[in-house]
Formats: structure tokens, C-alpha cells, sequence
């Protein structure tokens, strides 16, 4: 039988779709991911023999690894088309040693992207595997297993069974720390805002009212700082004219923002589309390893999702010019591509993130993607179209008034020309005030007259805590990690609960145990989680990857330092053992009334007595949300039915009988004060009124979302209360998920039901 050549991947999604592109000559396979690496029972280095690797086949992994190697035996040539980076190159190392490849008839190729003439331009273009990629993944896996392997004991025995520490990791939770840091040290400033309602001399046309806030006295901008002085400004300004100092009307230029890289993808996920780190990436591959489109068969839909460079094909820049001038105009396409660069240490190994197919509008193969898959297509097509488009143009005009000496500023600015903004508009952390009130035409040197005052007092605000997409990026400008380890690192500290997300919010906050460990590891290793040496050793392996440096002496420097720490650290902590601080709650016991504790369990967080093993009460751990019952006002509460289910009830359930699936909100409604709901699940909802009475109400059938069937009559709620019959099915819709009535009486019976 005649033999064939043999490609081997990495996905078997991605090895279907490449297998339509090749002959019959070609038979594509998938490893289904590592198939070879260091054991986990053993630390797997041998330290002595200059950090040799033990690598072993992965358990469970057999049958695969059987099956490759009989397909290589029956092929003329093999072509390891494992992904275009690092690791990627590691497993196709791997692959080839593992199955015992000669170097004769092996090939690496890669694909940027998974469409047809990519693929085919790689197969007509292979390589050797690049044994610098190699290395540098070798230093980084040993660095790490190192780290976590000497340093997880030591942790295991002085602070608690089951922790972890690593190179990156430890670090990125130090971040998080001190944070929480600065934010207890935080001392707030008073301050205060002053705005003076101004009507301009004239009848003339344009010459409105309009509102200037106080600036600083003359030219110089200061702050107001008390009661007492912002009376002062107050009274000398009501006591002398206000006279029009300057007028500035000038057009404002933006910028589009640069294609997606990995940090920047993340980032806006999380802000546009409530998207996890780990979620989007996950829906990433699948848009990069292909799906099937309806009349066009499986294709891939993006390029390689991780890169740091902002770099563009000539292809792709042409494409894109092509589309925004027949979709949009040619006033929307600047005549020329617009090239970004990218930030000094980006590898620059891949293109930037972007649409294989420019011409594939998201809303045309809409019915080919799931939700999430269609939203994230979407968010990476418009961001690499707007970025080829022309610049937005404001028309942005500044009023400066006088009285008294002292400065009061107004500001307004209007699109004269949306540019890329007519497609996408950048998300943002923080909220922008903006001034949408126009300003009326004046004249330097004339004069306006005070209507009034309005001053508001304010207190300066310590930092906000992270969020996962702030975090990463404070950890691409630190340079912690690689694009690839982003979102691992962010779900390793909040699986290891070092970290946790504030349970009303996006927020990550530290948890006693995370600043323990945290603490330990700056006191006895202060070099690992030090922001610039961990940002210096990916340098580091950088420089490995360039072949600038030799992977056993930059393992062998970074190993001097650390086993001396180690021993100093073991030798300091002799007999010592580190408590962790129970994590008190708002909640108090219902059977002796101390103030109850947050532990954890097998299935996760729940509340706990004090005072065990006196008293062993436990209960799932509830959380405030916002806004009020709508029944007798109390707080609504997220709680936790047996089966995982999230419900939401008011705290006097058994009283009051309120509860429901849909998320209360923080706005209220504007005809009848109740606070508003919105449907569960991912992306952006609609608030909508559940008061019959109010003329805003919408009905059940009108509100959008999977509904949830109700029972036919009163049955236990989510919490095990018995919902009162007398309420209507609406108010009781959770009823449908029957659990267990009693409460747990043990820890063990509690971490089960959280």
C-alpha cells in the first residue's frame, strides 16, 4: 500500500478543517494537545546532571500516542503542524521525539491563520523544528517547576496542606496584595466642586444659559478644599460681574485604537461582553481553529488569538481598504493603511489579531456561530476595521469666564465626523464625564450674569481594586507573563483562592490566606514575586529564543540564589507555624450569634460558626445585591439552590415570599421608584419593570431570555423555605428547583451545599 504523508496537530477541530484543504495525498491527525511532559509526582529534574528533564508520556495519553506512531511508520513524511509559538514548538519537539521522527523525513510548518491559502503556503514552505523555541519553553517550564516544587512543601508544612506557589503566579497575587495595600492605607481628601450657572449679555441668537465649573484662581488651576473656601469664592463672585475671558473652538482628532493583541482581546471581552479571560480564549480557538459556515464548509474565522504584535498583512491592509470604502464611503478610509507599533519586548512572532475574511461580516454568518462565538467574531472584526478607518473629528469648543480672579471653565465637544466610530468605539475602565449641553456662541470681553450656584462636596477615592481585565493589563505593562499565560495565571490565583472576585462585582480581592502566602514569599522569596526580576527573566527567556543566551546557564544562575533562599528560609522557619486569619463576614450565627467566618471546602466557600466545635452551625454564603424587595423593601440577596442554581430573594423570604431568577440592578424605574431586573446569562440585558401596578411593567412573555417553567402550585423554594401560596407564580418562579428543607448542622454538610 501506497504510504502517505502525515500531518499532526494539535486539534482535531482544527485538523478537520485543514484536512478539506489538502489533497488525498495528506492524512491530518490531532495529538489532542501535550502527549509528553515532566512527571507530576516527582519534581522531574535532576538539578545535579545540569537541570536534565525526566519528560514521560502523559497517563491516559497511551492509546493516542500508539496511534500516532503507527500512522508515522506508514507515512513517507511527517509535517508537525502544532501552533506558530513557543509551546507550540515544544509539542511539536515532543511529538517528534516522542514517536521517534528522523530528521530526514520531519517537517515543521505553521499557520498563522486556517484558511486555504495559508494552510497550502505552509505545506509548500516547511522548516526544521527551531530548537531556540524549544529551549527557551525547556528554561521555562524547568524555572517553574522548580519554583513550585521546592517552594509548595515548605508552604504545605507552615502554612496549610494544598497550597501552591510560581514564577508567575506568586507574583501576579503579590499585585493584587498590594493593592489591597494601598487601599487600607488610603487616607481620603476633601475637596469640592463649584459650578456657576451663567447667563451671557444679548438676545442674539445662541446665547443661552450655561453651566461653567470653578477652575482655579487666574491661570492657575486649584483645588477647592474646604467649606469654608468654597463659601469664599462664592461670595466674591456673586458680588462682581463675570465677564468672558477667552472663547477656543478648535476640531479634535481621534485616533483609532490598534488591532487586538492578547492582553488588549481579553481586556475588552471582560468590559463589552462580561467575558472571563479564560472564556474568551476558549472561544478564540475555536474561531482560530475553524468552524463550519454555511455554504462556505469549515473555515477558519481569525488569525492566531496569541500575540503580542500589532503587525498587519499587506493582504489584510488591502482587503480592509477595499471594504471600507464600498461598505462606508471614501471619506471613511484615511488613503493610505494605518500601521501601529508594537510596544518595546513584544515578540512579534504573529500578526495581530484579526478576521481571516474581512469580507465575512459577523451579521451575514451570524446563524453559523453559537452566541459567544458570534459576539467575540464581531468585537475582533469591527476593532480590526475601525482600526483602517479615518479619524473621528470633534468639534470642541472652551469657555473660560472671569470673576473676582478667579476662573471657571466650560467645556463641550460634538462629533462633527464619527470616522471609526460609526463602527466601534474603545470600552474604558474608568467612567468619563462628558458635557453633551451646547454652548452658546460668545464673544471675548463681553459680559454674563450669575443665575446661581451649585457646590457638591467630594472625597478623593483610593484605587480601585482589579479586575481580571485590569489586571492583565498591569501585567503586560509589568511585563509579567506572556500572552499565553495571561489568562492561565488569572484562573490559577482564583482556583488556588489566593484571590477571589467581590461577589457583587468584577472586582478581585485578596483573601487572608493570599496575603499569608503573599507575605511568606516577600519576607523569604523576595525575587519571585518582585515585579522587575520576574519582568527580567522573561527577558531573559527571550533572549533564549533569540539564541542570545544558553538555557542551562540562565537555569543554573537564577538556581544559585534561590536554593540559598530556600535554605535560609527553611532554616528561619524551624518550628514555626504560619496561622491564617479567619475571614470574617457580615453574617452572624443563628444559633449562638457570633459573627461567622468564611471557610473553605471541598465544593467551595461557605459560612461557618466561630465557635466550633461547640457549635457547628454552617450556611451557604449569600450576597448583598443592589437595589430593594419590591414586596416590603428589605435587601435582595444571590443565594445558591443544591443543584448550583442562582436565585435571588428578599432576606425575609419567609415573611415576605420574594424570589426570583432575574438579577436586580441599580437603576429604578422611572415611572413607579422599584428597582428593575434583568434576565440571567452572558452579555447585555434589558432592565425591565416587574411592578403589575406600573405602566412601565413588562409582562413574563415580553422579557427576553430562557425561561424557566413555574410550578403549578406552591412547592419548596430554592432555599428549602416553603414559598407561600398566596404569591403570585411570578414571585416565586425559583420554586421549580426543589432542594433539600434543613439547613446543614456540619462543616462537612455545608461545604457540600456551597
Amino acid at each position: 500500500m501506497a504510504k502517505t504523508n502525515l500531518v499532526i496537530m494539535e486539534s482535531a477541530t482544527k485538523a478537520k478543517t485543514v484536512e478539506q484543504y489538502l489533497g488525498a495525498d495528506y492524512k491530518v491527525v490531532a495529538s489532542t494537545g501535550h502527549l509528553r511532559d515532566l512527571p507530576k509526582s516527582k519534581i522531574g529534574v535532576n538539578i545535579e546532571k545540569n537541570f536534565e528533564p525526566d519528560y514521560v508520556p502523559i497517563k491516559g495519553r497511551e492509546d493516542i500516542i500508539a496511534t500516532l506512531r503507527s500512522a508515522a511508520k506508514k507515512s513517507d513524511k511527517v509535517f508537525l503542524a502544532t501552533d506558530p509559538d513557543r509551546e507550540g514548538e515544544a509539542i511539536a519537539w515532543h511529538l517528534k521525539e516522542l514517536l521517534g521522527l528522523s530528521d530526514k523525513d520531519t517537517y515543521r510548518v505553521t499557520f498563522n491563520e486556517i484558511t486555504k491559502k495559508v494552510v497550502l503556503d505552509g505545506m509548500q514552505n516547511p522548516r526544521k523544528i527551531d530548537e531556540d523555541l524549544v529551549n527557551a519553553q525547556q528554561a521555562r517550564r524547568i524555572l517553574d517547576r522548580i519554583v513550585g516544587y521546592q517552594i509548595s512543601p515548605l508552604l504545605w508544612k507552615k502554612i496549610r496542606r494544598g497550597l501552591s506557589a510560581g514564577r508567575v503566579q506568586s507574583v501576579t497575587t503579590r499585585i493584587v496584595v498590594d493593592r489591597e495595600e494601598e487601599i487600607r492605607a488610603f487616607n481620603s481628601e476633601e475637596y469640592w466642586l463649584l459650578d456657576a450657572d451663567l447667563k451671557p449679555e444679548g438676545t442674539g441668537k445662541n446665547t443661552g444659559k450655561f453651566t461653567a465649573r470653578f477652575h482655579g484662581i487666574g491661570k492657575k488651576e486649584t483645588k477647592i478644599t474646604s467649606e469654608e473656601m468654597v463659601n469664599g469664592i462664592i461670595s466674591a463672585v456673586s458680588a462682581e460681574p463675570f465677564v468672558i475671558d477667552s472663547v477656543k473652538r478648535q476640531d479634535r482628532k481621534r485616533r483609532p485604537s490598534p488591532p487586538f493583541i492578547t492582553s488588549s482581546l481579553q481586556q475588552e471581552a471582560s468590559r463589552k461582553l462580561g467575558m472571563t479571560p479564560r472564556r474568551t480564549m476558549s472561544i478564540a480557538q475555536q474561531l482560530y481553529e475553524g468552524v463550519d459556515v454555511k455554504g462556505e464548509g469549515t473555515m477558519g474565522l481569525i488569525t492566531y488569538m496569541r500575540t503580542d504584535s500589532l503587525r498587519l498583512s499587506e493582504e489584510a491592509l488591502a482587503d480592509a481598504a477595499a471594504f471600507i470604502k464600498s461598505r462606508y464611503g471614501k471619506d471613511y478610509y484615511p488613503g493610505e493603511p494605518t500601521r501601529f507599533k508594537a510596544k518595546a519586548g513584544a515578540q512579534d512572532a504573529h500578526e495581530a489579531i484579526r478576521p481571516s475574511h474581512v469580507e465575512l461580516a459577523p451579521d451575514e454568518i451570524r446563524n453559523s456561530l453559537t452566541k459567544d462565538q458570534y459576539n467575540l467574531y464581531k468585537l475582533i472584526w469591527s476593532r480590526f476595521l475601525a482600526s483602517q478607518m479615518s479619524e473621528a473629528i470633534y468639534d470642541s469648543m472652551t469657555i473660560d469666564a472671569v470673576s473676582a480672579g478667579y476662573l471657571f471653565r466650560a467645556k463641550n465637544e460634538a462629533v462633527k465626523f464619527p470616522g471609526f466610530m460609526a463602527l466601534y468605539i474603545e470600552g474604558s475602565d474608568t467612567e468619563e464625564e462628558v458635557n453633551s449641553t451646547p454652548l452658546p456662541d460668545l464673544k471675548e470681553g463681553s459680559a454674563a450674569a450669575l443665575l446661581g450656584t451649585k457646590k457638591e462636596q467630594k472625597f478623593t477615592l483610593p484605587p480601585p481594586r482589579y479586575t481580571e481585565a485590569t489586571l492583565i493589563k498591569a501585567m503586560e505593562d509589568t511585563g509579567i507573563g506572556r500572552p499565553s499565560t495571561y489568562a492561565a495565571t488569572v484562573s490559577t490565583i482564583t482556583d488556588r483562592e489566593y484571590v477571589v472576585k467581590e461577589e457583587a462585582g468584577k472586582h478581585l480581592r485578596p483573601t487572608p490566606l493570599g496575603e499569608v502566602v503573599t507575605g511568606l514569599m516577600k519576607d523569604r522569596f523576595e525575587d519571585i514575586v518582585d515585579v522587575k526580576f520576574t519582568a527580567r527573566m522573561e527577558e531573559t527567556l527571550d533572549s533564549v529564543e533569540r539564541g542570545d543566551a544558553e538555557w542551562h546557564d540562565v537555569l543554573a544562575k537564577f538556581y544559585d540564589g534561590f536554593s540559598k533562599s530556600l535554605t535560609d528560609a527553611e532554616t528561619a522557619l524551624e518550628g514555626e507555624r504560619i496561622k491564617v486569619p479567619d475571614e470574617l463576614s457580615d453574617e452572624v450565627c443563628d444559633v449562638c450569634g457570633k459573627q461567622m467566618v468564611i471557610k473553605s471546602g471541598r465544593f467551595g466557600r461557605f459560612l461557618a460558626c466561630p465557635g466550633y466545635p461547640d457549635c457547628t452551625f454552617t450556611k451557604p454564603i449569600v450576597v448583598e445585591m443592589p437595589g430593594k424587595c419590591p414586596i416590603c423593601g428589605g435587601r435582595i440577596l444571590k443565594r445558591t439552590s443544591k443543584n448550583g442554581y442562582t436565585y435571588y430573594g428578599c432576606e425575609n423570604m419567609k415573611e415576605c415570599g420574594f424570589l426570583t431568577w432575574d438579577v436586580p440592578v441599580v437603576e429604578t424605574c422611572p415611572e413607579c421608584g422599584q428597582t428593575l431586573f434583568k434576565k440571567s446569562g452572558r452579555g447585555s440585558k434589558k432592565p425591565f419593570c416587574i411592578n403589575e401596578k406600573c405602566a412601565a411593567f413588562v409582562p413574563e412573555d415580553k422579557r427576553g431570555g430562557f425561561k424557566k417553567k413555574a410550578p403549578a402550585e406552591a412547592t419548596e423554594s430554592p432555599a428549602g423555605d416553603a414559598a407561600p401560596a398566596k404569591k403570585s407564580a411570578a414571585k416565586r418562579k425559583p420554586a421549580a428547583k426543589k432542594t433539600a428543607a434543613k439547613k446543614p448542622t456540619t462543616k462537612k454538610k455545608a461545604a457540600k451545599k456551597s
